[in-house]
């Protein structure tokens, strides 16, 4: 198998990766935190390198791109933190395109490409914990309307949202339905995350509701899995940028009158930061490549990678703050930023102890014998 990237995708990354290092340094993601964790003008930017339509057809103003590209993208804006949430951009482009009426299609994926419509996933619920199957969300139809009563919680960019995928219940079964923020009997309570982006408690009063599927149960799982490949992506860059941080740091730091990179008990912690790096890329890759697989083997690899992932950001962001020493837990020091966002990737769809039961439930009878 090749894993080589294509100039087309190296051109992608290094693009993106241009604009990271001058268009999204330290001191302007720290203004848009004070300024509370979402800047339209930056998500505006991300527009026009094109990374908004990167799972939308090109028949509806997108690249028509691949769960690839979006792994390329998403590991260079992680090198960056960036906090305006691309990864929700790629969640409602593929549900929207792979799964609405074509008058639904027609009417939001344009305006998705473009950047001047943001659509999120709000699916989580207080008392779910990560089961996407439990849903206390319920709409009702009269003839062919639809409202929904409904309380979503840690809704990502949820209060700059234009719009919101809302799984809920119809008639005992999961319906996916398209809720304008701005529509009436919807409530949006923002908030600071804690890696200094933006979340939202969003609350549903019988609120008018545009029906994309009644099959939500499938679309609600494919939108999970996208949204943990992105999540995968992401943590990848957010890892290399902290380990070489942290080796920098090394190379500048003395102690007893010597850089402390000459220690060896300290280099072999570095070594086991890279290994667990090396471990994550193979099973962010493996992610990104099982996301056209059909749905059992897709959520499958998912959990495997996002466990795998949640092992791996521990460790490396527990050693870099260690590592550092005191300094990297200040918050003017860029590195606890980093830890602070891996800590959140950690448990964004899912966190390691759940995945580490999907995999186990997973399990067949014969898993780890070999024939």
């Amino acid at each position: 198998m090749d894993f080589d990237f294509t100039d087309d995708q190296e051109q992608l990354r290094d693009a993106v990766r241009k604009w990271v290092d001058k268009g999204y340094d330290f001191e302007r993601r720290r203004s848009i935190t004070r300024a509370g964790g979402f800047s339209r003008e930056a998500y505006g930017e991300m527009a026009e390198l094109g990374l908004t339509g990167l799972y939308i057809p090109e028949d509806d103003g997108g690249m028509g791109m691949g769960p690839t590209e979006a792994m390329v993208v998403m590991e260079e804006l992680g090198r960056g933190m960036a906090l305006e949430p691309l990864g929700q951009t790629l969640i409602a482009g593929a549900v929207l395109a792979g799964y609405a009426p074509a008058a639904v299609k027609s009417e939001w994926l344009p305006k998705i490409a473009s950047g001047e419509s943001l659509v999120v996933l709000a699916y989580q619920e207080r008392a779910a914990r990560y089961n996407a199957s439990k849903c206390e969300a319920k709409a009702t139809a009269d003839q062919q309307n639809y409202t929904l009563a409904a309380t979503k919680s840690i809704v990502i960019g949820g209060d700059h949202a234009d719009a919101l995928i809302v799984p809920a219940m119809l008639n005992g079964a999961m319906a996916l339905f398209l809720v304008a923020r701005t529509a009436a009997g919807v409530t949006a309570k923002g908030y600071v995350t804690q890696d200094g982006g933006r979340a939202a408690e969003v609350i549903f009063s019988h609120a008018p509701a545009t029906l994309i599927t009644l099959d939500g149960q499938a679309a609600l799982a494919h939108a999970i899995d996208i949204g943990i490949a992105s999540t995968c992506a992401e943590a990848i860059g957010v890892m290399d940028k902290t380990l070489a941080i942290t080796v920098e740091y090394m190379n500048t730091r003395k102690q007893f009158g010597v850089l402390i990179s000459s220690f060896q008990a300290l280099r072999h912690r570095v070594a086991d930061m890279k290994m667990q790096i090396e471990l994550a890329r193979s099973m962010s890759y493996y992610a990104s490549l099982k996301l056209n697989a059909p749905a059992a083997e897709r959520s499958a690899a998912m959990a495997r990678a996002k466990y795998q992932l949640g092992v791996s950001m521990r460790q490396v962001g527990q050693e870099a703050v260690q590592l550092h020493g005191g300094i990297g837990v200040t918050d003017e020091y860029i590195v606890s930023h980093y830890f602070k966002k891996l800590t959140q990737l950690e448990m964004t769809f899912g966190d390691t102890l759940h995945h580490l039961g999907e995999v186990s439930s997973r399990m067949q009878e014969t898993a780890g014998v070999f024939a």
